[in-house]
């Protein structure tokens, strides 16, 4: 008996709803999520790196056409679900590093060693880099280090965290001191500053400069969703939403970042582990998204004709069947079926397939990108993106 339990194995969810429990017990309300919920264990999570970019300045992403009709239609990426699902998850099937008490990353923030292979220490990071923009924008080592998570990065001199190292971590005020200044450092980058121990932010000084440069530089989207999973591990959960709500604000409201629009969406707010927090953001998202039928992310329709068919982001619960007069409505009102979103499938690149090939050529290339990372990473493989995009 005790060998059959020692070689089960957590069934991996197989499509976008599976991964998505958000709206599994939706509540206009918003009530408090109770605390298994999504949460896998209590105190700290853990995590994988990927992530997909929008696209260039100034283009128009598919989901934003005009009309419901004159474009395919874009699914949720399956790969990003299942790593984010993982990652609140704490992820069920993790095998414990094979060298669990060294706790690399505790000392390099409590300035014993410095990080590899560049032989830098936290220090010099936190007193020297801040504002040199250049250095933070081009060198690719020291993310993984400021942000350790419990799977590993694209620089493999980089230890993951363990649970144990978790634990050391959160109770050593030093580490926790230098991490939130990691933190504010890397929001200053952005154009953003950390206004109280809540995790409370808005714009800084320099958001116009820092905004346009993080539109450019879209491989910091994959850094951002580093940082907001790191925030979890370490005890800094309640850090993100401010920060994910920022970013909806200026993608969707003040489009000041119009390239971030996808990321925050099928990542950010993913990385979030209570379901009613994650509501509240979508609910924000939907009001002041454009067009509204290319939004993806739920709530699923509970009255639509067909029968209550589910669209993106559901729960995979069936709408009550429409009465007679409902449908006419609907029919009249609502594009046809054709036209709508359904995502069942856990084939997240078919769109891109479709979209013609190279890095810059907006989130169906990136999708691509992603999803090669995530399927390299889950065989632990090198792939030629590694290169490219640096997490």
């Amino acid at each position: 008996m005790g060998n059959l339990l020692g070689s089960w194995r957590f069934k991996e969810p197989s499509t976008v709803e599976e991964c998505d429990s958000t709206w599994g017990s939706d509540s206009e309300g918003d009530e408090p999520a109770a605390a298994g919920d999504d949460s896998g264990v209590s105190g700290s999570v853990s995590p994988a790196d990927s992530e997909r970019a929008a696209g260039e300045p100034g283009e128009r992403s598919p989901q934003l056409t005009d009309s419901p009709d004159s474009v395919p239609k874009m699914k949720r990426s399956f790969y990003a679900a299942r790593d984010l699902y993982k990652y609140r998850h704490s992820y069920p099937n993790y095998r414990k590093s094979r060298q669990p008490n060294e706790y690399r990353n505790l000392r390099f923030y409590l300035n014993k060693i410095p990080l590899v292979p560049d032989g830098i220490y936290i220090e010099e990071i936190l007193t020297k880099w801040r504002g040199d923009y250049d250095k933070l924008e081009h060198n690719h080592t020291y993310i993984q280090w400021l942000f350790p998570l419990r799977e590993q990065g694209l620089n493999f001199y980089a230890h993951e965290l363990t649970q144990e190292e978790i634990k050391e971590f959160q109770s050593t005020r030093e580490a926790k001191r230098r991490f939130l200044a990691a933190y504010s450092l890397m929001l200053d980058f952005y154009g953003i500053k950390l206004l109280d121990k809540s995790g409370n932010v808005a714009r800084a000084p320099n958001w116009k400069e820092r905004f346009q440069h993080l539109n450019e530089s879209q491989h910091n989207y994959l850094r951002i969703t580093r940082i907001l999973k790191s925030l979890g591990e370490l005890g800094y959960e309640a850090f993100k939403a401010p920060l994910v709500h920022l970013f909806l604000e200026e993608s969707l409201s003040h489009n000041t970042l119009p390239s971030m629009q996808h990321s925050v969406l099928e990542y950010f707010v993913y990385t979030i582990r209570l379901p009613a927090t994650r509501r509240r953001l979508l609910r924000y998202a939907r009001k002041h998204y454009a067009p509204p039928h290319g939004f993806m992310w739920g709530p699923p329709p509970k009255k639509r004709g067909g029968g209550g068919s589910t669209g993106a982001g559901s729960s995979g619960i069936r709408a009550p069947a429409p009465t007679p007069e409902q449908q006419r409505r609907g029919e009249e009102m609502s594009p046809s079926a054709g036209s709508r979103i359904i995502v069942s499938s856990h084939d997240a690149v078919v769109y891109q397939e479709g979209a013609g090939g190279g890095l810059k050529g907006g989130p169906s290339n990136m999708a691509g990108l992603e999803g090669a990372l995530m399927m390299a990473g889950s065989r632990g493989e090198r792939n030629e993106y590694n290169d490219i995009v640096s997490l």
